[in-house]
């Protein structure tokens, strides 16, 4: 009986993962093929003669490079800066008592919550007001707001379950309170500030609607925004659609790869945290 549930959590497990694969297989798979076969009916699963075309046209024929290197720079920035912010405020909400600190902290969750549009025209006022409007400035500050309030929610958990006492015992060997953020409480919340910190990438490695409203040119414009140049009144491009897909895609893929260890430790203790 324990075999066969086994075997049956083995089934379900493989079946989970083949759905959730199946469409970057399909994606990859697109790629490569010729824009007949793309559409072709019943779809080949396939390519007959695969080509590398549809790359060619979009790193060296389209301003993907550029939107890729934009959503580098952007997506980047607003994850350090978030950070910077984060951790210090989860850290003074998970530390200390203070008056008003429920409200706060909900309030803090409750920006989380507000939908894109009731801030879009918010947001477009104030970067116009202060000229950051189509620059790196104003979209990293705009995916900064949009990426710290669950930030600092999310690190408050991890801060909380780290032992008061070893913080105390450097502050009576004569550490300042940064001393201890800096030597103690970051390396032991580690796993949970990258959980934090691929999240807030991720979020602005896709982000699309605030892009396609603050950044007006080449320039400043992201791979997300990219993607849709691709497509006009009458026709998309599928193939190049699916090359630049998969440009957009390897970097998280290869983030994941990478920090795969520390991300799952950082979620497994996180769900255990309070």
């Amino acid at each position: 009986m324990r075999m066969r549930g086994t075997l049956g959590l083995q089934v379900l497990a493989g079946v989970l993962v083949a759905a959730s694969l199946f469409p970057f297989a399909w994606m990859a798979l697109s790629s490569i093929k010729t824009l007949r076969e793309l559409y072709t009916v019943p779809p080949s699963w396939i390519p007959a003669a695969p080509t590398l075309s549809n790359y060619v046209k979009v790193l060296l024929e389209s301003n993907i490079p550029r939107y890729f290197l934009n959503s580098v720079v952007i997506a980047a920035g607003a994850t350090l800066i978030a950070l910077v912010f984060a951790i210090p405020a989860a850290y003074g909400f998970a530390r200390f008592n203070f008056r008003g600190k429920r409200f706060w902290q909900a309030s803090i969750l409750a920006g989380q919550m507000l939908p894109t549009a009731a801030i879009i025209v918010p947001l477009f006022i104030v970067l116009r007001y202060l000229g950051l409007l189509n620059t790196y400035a104003g979209l990293i500050l705009v995916y900064m707001i949009l990426t710290l309030p669950l930030c600092v929610w999310m690190l408050v958990g991890y801060l909380r379950a780290i032992p008061v006492e070893l913080e105390e015992a450097a502050i009576i060997d004569g550490a300042s309170r940064f001393v201890v953020l800096r030597r103690i409480v970051f390396p032991l919340a580690l796993p949970g500030i990258v959980a934090v910190m691929v999240y807030s990438f991720v979020t602005a490695w896709n982000e699309f609607i605030f892009a396609l409203c603050f950044a007006l040119d080449s320039r400043v414009k992201t791979l997300p925004i990219g993607l849709a140049e691709f497509s006009t009144e009458f026709n998309t491009d599928w193939g190049a659609v699916m090359a630049a897909s998969m440009i957009m895609t390897l970097p998280i893929v290869l983030m994941f790869l990478v920090m795969q260890r520390v991300f799952v430790n950082g979620l497994m203790s996180g769900a255990t945290k309070g």
